[in-house]
């Protein structure tokens, strides 16, 4: 590596940490995943060793933002590391409300079940330790209980929109959402097998506190990848 290469290297480091010290996050996106849309894809899925997750919408994390779209990651992991210890009464929610579906190790030695503990490590080393005044334990109690404070799978199936393999109109989806909690939501989509786009992850939005929903100062771009209509795949 060149000089200036490795001194604009250091730069753009340096230009990280000091963002993940320096500037105070703004709000949360609270996102939450269909399990059949991860698993309905050309990649598949892998269980968990408790088994298959119930068919419900899981965690997918809980990551601070700042209002212009952009967000910190990965804050003083070597300070603040990831230990399983500190979240032992929370495991058994944890395993229910927030499970991967990833499957463990490379592909070529790929186990036959997702690790659940690499899944909250990733989630906590980086969106938790840029949680502001959140400690480890807080984090995922606070993830969890948002979790249990909406239950998107009821509030669509209260409208006909059921996880049965059939296509639902995306306005229907958001518009079922919003009458229930009040806020808009970000949508996103994946594909199957087929190519057909399938309600895969959505976004809400939380204050800065962690206590409250709000509405979303902004979304990401990658809502914007659902069509009109939308699979909501079985699981």
């Amino acid at each position: 590596m060149s000089m200036s290469m490795s001194i604009k290297l250091l730069l753009t480091l340096l230009a990280l940490v000091n963002m993940c010290v320096s500037k105070d996050l703004e709000f949360f996106y609270f996102v939450q995943q269909w399990p059949g849309s991860y698993c309905d894809t050309k990649r598949s899925c892998c269980f968990p060793l408790k088994g298959k997750p119930e068919s419900n919408f899981s965690i997918h994390g809980l990551w601070p933002n700042f209002n212009d779209g952009s967000y910190p990651s990965n804050c003083n992991i070597a300070q603040n590391p990831f230990k399983p210890s500190k979240i032992t009464d929370r495991i058994q929610r944890a395993q229910r409300s927030w499970p991967s579906l990833n499957c463990a190790g490379p592909k070529k030695t790929a186990n036959k079940s997702s690790d659940n503990t690499m899944f909250w490590k990733h989630e906590w080393d980086k969106h938790g330790t840029c949680s502001g005044s959140l400690d480890q334990h807080e984090y995922f109690e606070v993830a969890l209980n948002l979790k249990d404070r909406i239950d998107l799978l009821q509030i669509l199936q209260n409208k006909g929109i059921k996880p049965d393999g059939k296509f639902y109109s995306v306005v229907n989806i958001t518009q079922a959402i919003k009458q229930a909690t009040g806020f808009e939501v970000g949508l996103t989509c994946n594909s199957d097998p087929s190519g057909n786009r399938q309600l895969n992850e959505i976004y809400l939005c939380v204050d800065k506190s962690a206590s409250n929903f709000i509405e979303c100062p902004i979304l990401p771009k990658a809502v914007r990848s659902c069509p009109e209509n939308v699979e909501f795949p079985i699981f």
